[in-house]
């Protein structure tokens, strides 16, 4: 009968495992084996994939640390924004206005002729 390496029995299978001996996989003399030669370029991929697992899993978190202190300065600035233009609309009334221009004793007068409106023409 005419063996084809690709097609293996159980029992076959079961015997080759059991080559291995712990003795083998402590001293590394199991690398040296063909069967196992053979599957190093496999080994070394799924070794590559973890690495760039890893990398991606590192980058990803440094990213959503990075998303949360922008977020944390983004809040703090709109409240900024908020309370400056708060401020701006207070300080522009014309009641604020008139007590600021006579507490700093400056010579101007309050208008008393209402504003118009400038046309332009087309």
């Amino acid at each position: 009968m005419d063996k084809n390496p690709e097609f293996i029995s159980e029992k076959e299978e079961q015997k080759e495992l059991r080559k291995y001996s712990l003795k083998e996989v402590i001293t590394g003399s199991i690398l040296a084996k063909e069967q196992v030669a053979k599957q190093i370029p496999f080994l070394i991929f799924l070794t590559l994939m973890g690495i760039i697992y890893i990398a991606n899993r590192y980058h990803a978190e440094r990213v959503v640390r990075q998303t949360v202190k922008l977020q944390q300065e983004l809040d703090e600035l709109r409240s900024e924004s908020i309370t400056t233009a708060s401020e701006l609309m207070f300080a522009s009334r014309q009641s604020q206005v008139y007590k600021l221009v006579k507490e700093n004793h400056l010579d101007l007068k309050e208008s008393t002729v209402p504003p118009t409106r400038v046309k332009m023409r087309d």
